[in-house]
């Protein structure tokens, strides 16, 4: 497995760049003119590239590889990108809420993601659903709880750089605790996954007869007296207790679930780090509790995360922070490039061969998301080294020389 490259060719010279410098200085003095409106240009053409009509100049200025695409880019290949900033947002008393399911993202068939954010004391109530939730912390932090089917009880604090997975039909909650509470990202293995419509303690209660809660529970009806008339949802609470003393009580009598929910990815060494930068891969080998597979990805400026596809499952993308650009290839000779920023989703469809090439100035974090316990990847580079190399120039052409060198063996720093 053969994850990272890194391309070290200089782009200007010392003169190129001074001169380039001094004309930006010059124009900036006539007249200054916004980042986000700079248009992109492509030499290869002359006025047969002119509009002359509307345009979108700042949305057109985001996606350079779709104004003019690479010459290599051919056919139909459907959008692999939306943005979230393109969902609309629930703002609740405790924070906010928005997603991208394959309602808003057609290609997402089998994965949909949530953004969240919660106020410091801000709950995400008591709810459980279907699919399983696969869960990033971008900002801050989380008290997260949940109780198994053998009446297990979990707690625990997760911090930015975190991920937590809860099974499906496994009930939990999440509360923000850190001094500004916290934001994440929720990932499950349903596309057509609704946030708005998911089981709520509040909501059930409401909905069952008072006599009857009261029968379960062997308790005076006028104990529910007070249960809300409509679900919370997202809403402003006090500060839990301590995380021992929590711990303590959700694990009274029956015990903790087996394996914890939760997974410090923050804490966790790389499973590969090249010149070109760096990646955590998390499945069932090294967090026992996941169905759903996961990398985080970080590549340094002009790194590029190799060519290769997925044999076992489609491949949900969240971009963190950075930029970048993403081009894939599907069968029929079919080829588009896109360009990523941090809260854009992508999506690849299983075995579709591509690559993400970190095109800005600052790292590029992204993360890898799949349906399926396990992370599988197929490198172009392994597919070469170990098919024999006459083989392999015979549809190349490219020497056997070339071929020979390619590297056989990963070089995988494994998790300590």
């Amino acid at each position: 497995m053969h994850i990272f490259d890194k391309r070290w060719t200089a782009r200007l010279s010392r003169r190129d760049f001074l001169g380039k410098s001094s004309a930006m200085v010059a124009a900036a003095a006539v007249a200054p003119v916004a980042a986000a409106q700079q248009q992109p240009t492509d030499n290869r053409h002359g006025a047969n590239t002119n509009e002359t009509g509307p345009k979108n100049a700042a949305l057109e200025a985001e996606q350079p590889n779709s104004v003019f695409p690479p010459e290599t880019d051919a056919g139909g290949q459907p959008a692999f990108k939306y943005p979230f900033a393109f969902s609309r947002r629930r703002i609740e008393e405790g924070g906010w809420t928005r997603q991208v399911t394959v309602r808003e993202f057609p290609l997402s068939k089998k994965m949909a993601g949530v953004e969240m954010r919660l106020i410091r004391g801000g709950v995400r109530e008591l709810h459980w659903h279907v699919g399983a939730e696969w869960a990033f912390m971008t900002a801050g932090t989380a008290r997260i709880t949940a109780v198994d089917q053998k009446g297990r009880g979990f707690v625990e604090d997760v911090s930015a750089g975190d991920l937590w997975l809860f099974p499906g039909g496994i009930p939990h909650s999440i509360q923000g605790v850190g001094d500004d509470g916290c934001q994440f990202l929720l990932v499950f293995n349903d596309g057509t996954f609704n946030e708005y419509q998911t089981f709520l303690l509040t909501d059930w209660l409401h909905h069952t007869p008072r006599e009857v809660l009261a029968k379960n529970f062997g308790v005076p009806e006028s104990v529910f007296d007070k249960v809300p008339p409509r679900e919370l949802f997202i809403f402003a609470r006090d500060l839990p207790r301590s995380l021992d003393e929590e711990k303590k009580q959700a694990s009274a009598d029956t015990g903790t679930v087996p394996n914890s929910f939760a997974f410090f990815a923050s804490r966790m060494q790389p499973t590969k780090v090249s010149r070109g930068g760096s990646v955590k891969i998390i499945d069932r080998s090294n967090f026992p509790a996941t169905n759903i597979a996961a990398a985080i990805v970080t590549l340094k400026p002009g790194g590029l995360r190799e060519l290769h596809w997925h044999p076992n499952e489609d491949e949900w993308q969240y971009y963190v922070s950075g930029k970048g650009r993403m081009t894939v290839f599907s069968a029929g000779g079919h080829a588009r490039t896109m360009d990523f920023q941090a809260g854009d989703v992508g999506y690849v469809e299983q075995s579709m061969p591509h690559y993400v090439e970190n095109t800005g100035t600052d790292d590029l974090v992204f993360l890898e998301v799949f349906p399926s316990a396990d992370y599988q990847d197929i490198s172009l580079a392994e597919w070469l080294a170990h098919t024999p190399s006459r083989l392999v120039d015979q549809h190349l052409a490219t020497g056997e020389d070339f071929l020979r060198k390619i590297p056989k063996t990963a070089t995988v720093i494994e998790p300590s």
